[in-house]
């Protein structure tokens, strides 16, 4: 069974507590997942962030959407238990309990209303109810500027002339910690006149080892022969070591040639180059940082 969205998880959140005892939320946690027949790698599953599991997060996120809806309470730090409204809610409330149903209760209509920033805003924003939590669509919003970003970031590189790709791939090695200093990088990236090599990097700052390089700043396709020719220039120069960058793409039998080999050889398309400029900041800045803040829980622990 696929993992289901928070607010599926609402109801059975208030079925697991209906006894009235108050209920630890790691366990409550455990009793949803088995009631929804989670397998391990489910169980495992996580955020974009990497910071929490999906399914914890989605049970968390309906334990306070119904605590804000009067439906739980939480009558001790980690603890989760049901309300008389609550009750009332499994008996005469629908088979699937969502964020439009809680919205009955003005408690709940408040909290779920972002309020003006100012007196004179016209109207409050109405918060998203998607299938999805808050931390989930934020996640979901900041993977799509993403995408879109490396989008037209790949557009300006393939606009871009040859030379200017050369220095971006050295800027780039730079970046992931390669190549030493800007000075010794720029000498190891000169043409080399080895056919099928573009240029030599350092590994490291040290120079105890070094890759080679081949860019290509490509509208077509990488196909096998490109690859096998830059395989052949590392196999004469005795390099154990080469990645080859493009603002295209690789066919399967270009990527097929690359793996099982003794030497070591990195395919980067035009996807994964954007995405590693990104991540490293090469071509792109910081518009602006939103912080998400969490309860600390340890300030409220008194000696």
């Amino acid at each position: 069974m696929a993992i289901p969205d928070f607010q599926s998880v609402m109801r059975p959140v208030l079925a697991t507590v209906q006894d009235g005892v108050p209920l630890a939320l790691n366990e409550l946690r455990e009793r949803v997942a088995d009631q929804f027949q989670l397998t391990e790698d489910e169980r495992k599953e996580r955020l974009p962030s990497g910071n929490q599991t999906v399914i914890n997060n989605r049970v968390g996120w309906a334990r306070t959407y119904l605590n804000k809806a009067g439906l739980l309470c939480i009558p001790a730090k980690g603890m989760v238990q049901i309300t008389a409204r609550g009750r009332d809610a499994l008996v005469s409330g629908p088979e699937r309990i969502t964020v439009s149903w809680l919205k009955q209760f003005p408690e709940f209509a408040d909290f779920h209303t972002a309020k003006p920033q100012t007196a004179d805003a016209p109207t409050a924003i109405e918060l998203d109810a998607a299938e999805t939590t808050p931390d989930e669509q934020l996640a979901e919003a900041h993977q799509a500027l993403l995408q879109s970003l490396a989008d037209e970031l790949l557009a300006q590189v393939r606009a871009a002339t040859p030379s200017f790709f050369e220095q971006l791939v050295v800027d780039l090695m730079l970046a992931m910690g390669y190549g030493g200093s800007r000075k010794e990088a720029g000498k190891a990236t000169q043409a080399t006149n080895d056919d099928g090599i573009d240029g030599i990097i350092k590994e490291d700052k040290l120079g105890l080892d070094v890759i080679y390089l081949q860019a290509k700043r490509w509208s077509n396709t990488v196909h096998r022969p490109e690859i096998d020719k830059f395989i052949g220039a590392l196999t004469r120069q005795r390099a154990r070591k080469g990645v080859f960058i493009t603002t295209s793409d690789f066919s399967a039998g270009a990527r097929e040639a690359a793996l099982g080999l003794d030497i070591k050889v990195v395919l980067i398309d035009g996807v994964e180059l954007a995405r590693l400029m990104v991540e490293n900041n090469l071509g792109v800045s910081v518009k602006q940082v939103y912080e998400v803040k969490q309860l600390d829980s340890d300030y409220f622990v008194e000696d």
